[in-house]
Formats: structure tokens, sequence, C-alpha cells
């Protein structure tokens, strides 16, 4: 085990490398967990979910995995339309409130009403809110408050959490 692996382990995560230098980050502490507890209007069981995810996908939104910043094409998205759940079609964000945080990863000031939900999430030797689709519970990303107005928040999401919808012309 490298160093990093161990360091990383100790606060519920590991460093998994896949494809070259790609870093994912996993939680780690038994099986794969959706990203939030709870009762869903969207469930399936896990063949199912990897039945219409693909692996990456299956990282992020049932194990809390972290695509590498600057790999979604989402980030420059920049048409008019709405980004919803990868996982069960939701809509989740419009292209509205979509901004260029220079994070690398598609970066939002607000989710669309009643679209999202939040737990704490106290890895990485701090305490952050996760989000997640309030209807399958498949890990988004996290809420930051250093976003524009009107919020002030930034909602930093992974781009294999989303597909994005064009509006119609």
């Amino acid at each position: 085990m490298r160093r990093r692996d161990l360091l990383l382990s100790g606060v519920g995560l590991v460093a998994v490398m896949t494809g070259g230098a790609s870093l994912w980050l996993m939680r780690t502490g038994g099986p794969a967990i959706a990203a939030a507890d709870g009762n869903f209007e969207v469930t399936r069981t896990e063949a199912e979910w990897r039945a219409v995810l693909d692996d990456a996908q299956y990282r992020v939104l049932r194990e809390e995995g972290t695509e590498p910043a600057f790999t979604s094409a989402l980030n420059d998205e920049k048409r008019a339309g709405m980004f919803h759940c990868a996982g069960c079609d939701l809509a989740a964000y419009s292209s509205e409130k979509k901004y260029d945080s220079g994070t690398g990863w598609p970066s939002f000031w607000d989710s669309e009403a009643d679209a999202i939900g939040t737990k704490q999430d106290n890895t990485l030797f701090m305490t952050r809110t996760e989000c997640h689709c309030r209807r399958c519970g498949g890990h988004f990303g996290h809420i930051f408050n250093d976003g524009p107005q009107p919020t002030g928040l930034r909602h930093c999401l992974n781009g294999l959490a989303l597909t994005f919808k064009p509006a119609a012309v």
C-alpha cells in the first residue's frame, strides 16, 4: 500500500488510479453505498444500476466518487437547456444558473426547486455539504459558500452525474 492510499483511507477515502493518471476518490468502509440513505422514488438493485450506468457514472453516482477536474464536456457546455440526473433523469439544474467557477467541474449557483437533497460530509479533514438527487439519491457533488450572487453558493458537480438536454428552439 502506498503512503497516499494509507493517508486517504484513514479519513474514509481511498485513491484509485484508473486509465493512467486519472485519480478517483472513493469512500471506503464496506460495500458501495448510495450517496444518501433513505427512501427514494427511484430505487434499483446494484445490478440494475450497473445496467443503466457506465462504470465511471456508477463510481460517482452510487459510490460517491469524484471525477478528475477538467475532464467533463459539461464543464464547457454553454447552450440553453437543463442538466438532468444521469441516474433517474430528474431535471436538476438550469443552464441559466450555470457559471464558470474555474474549478474544472460544472458549477451552478442554485438548483431547480425540489431537485436535490443535502447531507453533511466530514471527509478530507473538513466539513462540506454533499448534494445528491432527491429522487434516486445519486451523488452529484458538493455545495460551497464561495459562489456568485444571488445565492453566494457554488454547487460544484461531477459532470458524470449529469446529462444535458438542450432547450427546444
